[in-house]
């Protein structure tokens, strides 16, 4: 963000106010980076770019460190064309990069790395310490982006992070205090409702979006008015989520989960991890059972809905089940995925009659059917 003051803008600030509570930003250093760029041909076809940047970081008024970074990226090219160009710049000194951000590197900050999980053996609760801390983080680390508004991904990852601690209290609750567990799935719940409006938008819009490129010029102005209405629902769908994390129930609620993640409320029990998981896939398994030859939109929905609760469980007990536990994964992965296009789509036929109902043009119908 741009700002000629010595203090950085209140939009800045709000944007991190779970991460600043109620201490202050202050100025620590000053990155300076100087770019130069080359374009890499074969004959007259660009195979690629590098970039070259050289960072200096400057601390009252003097330089403390500069460190250079090297990119290389594919244009025309093939792989064996970027394999050629990599062998090229090691041959002349260029070394892995160790993955950290330049703000690391700036301030000899140590790249962030998950936590290990539990030991197979280690009780549950220790399982769920750790799954609950590695999602409130996950929560956390894209609350800044949501508020933003202007990254589709921070918020679809944010509500992946609600939708998994709704799964993972779900997969625990017969080993957690059943008030506890419930008021905290309850917040969780009005949290994913929150998003899930803002998130159906941002779908939408990149579906005609894309569609649109793929029509003529006079179809793509039916559908311009049309996309540009998702657009305002979508900037009144930001301005409740906005309005809503800036709230002292989300605030409460991260705090609830923050203290969740280090001292849940749990009860004596006998059942393992793996017990655990093992229920969320029997669960699914004789919902599948149950299927009609031609199940209803709303069926498979509840389906997708358990072949997540099921993978997460999975996940979850992964270190301590090994190998099925990642296969199972991966095919549950797959499953949800078709489910959920299967989802997307419904809400496109909607959002298409909706299309109908706001465009006066005959030929709309004809745009209808290839959106």
């Amino acid at each position: 963000m741009a700002g000629t003051q010595a203090n950085p803008p209140d939009s800045l600030r709000q944007l991190l106010m779970l991460h600043l509570d109620h201490r202050h930003l202050v100025p620590i250093v000053t990155l300076r980076v100087w770019r130069r760029g080359f374009l890499v041909h074969h004959g007259r076809v660009p195979v690629a770019e590098i970039a070259l940047d050289t960072v200096a970081v400057e601390k009252n008024g003097g330089i403390i460190q500069r460190f250079h970074e090297l990119e290389i990226e594919q244009r025309q090219g093939d792989e064996a064309s970027l394999h050629s160009l990599e062998r090229q710049l090691r041959e002349a000194g260029a070394s892995d990069h160790d993955g950290r951000p330049k703000f690391f590197r700036a301030l000899s900050l140590p790249a962030p790395t998950p936590s290990a999980p539990p030991e197979p053996k280690a009780p549950v609760v220790d399982y769920l310490k750790w799954a609950l801390a590695q999602h409130v983080g996950w929560l956390l680390a894209h609350d800044p982006g949501t508020r933003l508004g202007t990254e589709p991904e921070s918020l679809h990852q944010m509500r992946v992070g609600t939708r998994r601690l709704r799964a993972i209290l779900r997969t625990a609750r017969p080993t957690l205090l059943p008030t506890w567990v419930t008021t905290l799935e309850q917040e969780l719940t009005w949290l994913s409702e929150l998003l899930g409006p803002a998130r159906d938008l941002d779908v939408q819009i990149a579906h005609f979006t894309q569609e649109s490129a793929n029509l003529d010029a006079r179809d793509r102005k039916l559908l311009a008015p049309f996309i540009s209405h998702l657009r305002t629902q979508r900037e009144a769908a930001q301005q409740m989520v906005v309005s809503e994390l800036t709230g002292v129930r989300y605030v409460e609620l991260i705090r609830r989960l923050q203290q969740a993640a280090q001292d849940p409320a749990v009860v004596e029990s006998p059942l393992t991890v793996r017990d655990l998981a093992r229920q969320e896939f029997k669960k699914l398994r004789k919902a599948i059972s149950r299927l009609a030859p031609s199940p209803s939109d709303a069926t498979l929905h509840k389906i997708r809905i358990k072949a997540k609760r099921a993978r997460y469980a999975a996940e979850l007990a992964r270190s301590s089940v090994g190998k099925p536990a990642s296969r199972f994964i991966k095919s549950a992965r797959e499953v949800q995925d078709l489910l959920g296009l299967h989802q997307d789509a419904i809400q496109a036929e909607r959002h298409v009659r909706q299309f109908l109902k706001y465009s006066t043009s005959v030929r709309a119908g004809f745009v209808a059917q290839r959106s």
